[in-house]
């Protein structure tokens, strides 16, 4: 006999995931209105990290603001240097000595390889897999990081590439040890991550077919970097702006159409091989001579005007609009920054994001989260 249940009745219930969440990244609120264990509403909180970076920039001189902008996003510090160097050349009028282009390649590829490893780790450890944030990833992390700390003397906030080139140059065995790390090492290392988690059933079913994003959404919330390259939109600014010397090396965007958390983890995994690639090419064809156009005293009195310069960082188009008014200050800065935009589509994924635009559960928030990569200092500046 068939047993007859009552009608079960459910009553909605607002919760805050975060601000004080490991995998919030310590400082993002999420407002969830739940319905049982799905999630009907999303509202992302944000500026409980607000550091007035872009006001600092108007109060300091072009030299000395040079040292705050590695903390706009503290994991790509490089992208931020060379974004906002780009700027002030622009006005000034400064072409870069090829040499320093190169160099600036090679630490901005490194870069994106170490945010990209603790990327991995984070994800990892937010789906379960407790090896994930302190070894495998960490461990080639760690080397990268020994590199970059030698040619700029921090392991961070590296303040190397300045305007008008970078802070010192190569040495031979740097770069030789760089190139066989990238070339004979690194490859096999990566393939052990996908050993781990590309086909492990727990990782596979809490990343597969959930925050789908369709390309249409992403390009309306100008979401930028491996996240929009996963739902189809092949845009990278490497290729597309060609600044820098990237179209002298030979690489490719990885891109996909699905558009899921375990495709935006996929297309991650394959910019590995991607930057180490274009870091062996670099130091093959590395010209001589000088590294610096002109040293940057903290004097420089650009011509007064408007400029905007953007690179492609780990995380998207990262990208700095900066006014002169002819003094030794920007009259304005203004950051734009990827994560910003990437944490908006949030809403989106959480209540849209299962198979036909169907609400995800509760415990697919996480895998949402971690599948973005976003930095919240990016976020707050």
């Amino acid at each position: 006999m068939t047993a007859i249940l009552p009608d079960l009745k459910t009553e909605e219930m607002v919760i805050n995931m975060g601000p004080h969440h490991p995998a919030t990244h310590g400082v993002l609120r999420l407002k969830l209105k739940l319905d049982g264990e799905f999630v009907k509403e999303v509202e992302p909180v944000i500026g409980y990290l607000h550091r007035a970076l872009e006001k600092l920039g108007e109060q300091r001189n072009y030299f000395n603001y040079q040292v705050d902008i590695d903390r706009v996003d503290y994991l790509a510090g490089m992208h931020n240097n060379e974004a906002f160097s780009m700027a002030i050349e622009n006005l000034v009028g400064l072409e870069v000595p090829e040499r320093a282009k190169y160099i600036r390649v090679i630490c901005s590829e490194l870069n994106r390889i170490t945010s990209h490893l603790l990327w991995i780790g984070t994800c990892l450890i937010d789906m379960g897999a407790m090896m994930g944030f302190p070894f495998y990833p960490f461990r080639e992390r760690d080397r990268i990081l020994n590199f970059l700390e030698e040619i700029s003397g921090q392991r961070m906030m590296f303040n190397f590439i300045r305007i008008g080139g970078v802070h010192r140059d190569t040495s031979a065995k740097w770069l030789n040890e760089v190139r066989k790390f990238c070339s004979e090492e690194f490859p096999s290392r990566v393939a052990e991550y996908e050993a781990i988690a590309n086909e492990n059933p727990i990782f596979k079913s809490r990343m597969q077919d959930i925050g789908f994003m369709p390309k249409d959404v992403a390009l309306s919330y100008n979401v930028t970097g491996p996240s929009l390259r996963a739902s189809g939109v092949n845009l990278d600014l490497r290729k597309t702006e060609d600044y820098s010397v990237y179209s002298k090396f030979d690489f490719i965007s990885p891109t996909a159409t699905k558009g899921d958390c375990y495709t935006r983890y996929i297309c991650r995994v394959k910019e590995l091989y991607e930057s180490a690639k274009i870091v062996v090419q670099a130091i093959d064809s590395l010209p001589e001579g000088p590294i610096s156009a002109k040293k940057i005293l903290p004097g420089l009195k650009p011509p007064k005007g408007e400029t905007y310069a953007a690179v492609e960082s780990a995380r998207g188009h990262l990208g700095v609009y900066v006014v002169s008014d002819g003094s030794s200050s920007p009259y304005r800065v203004r950051w734009h920054s990827p994560s910003f935009n990437n944490v908006s589509v949030l809403p989106y994924l959480l209540t849209k994001g299962g198979p036909d635009e169907s609400n995800l559960r509760i415990s697919d928030v996480m895998a949402c989260i971690a599948s973005i990569d976003f930095i919240m200092p990016d976020v707050d500046r």
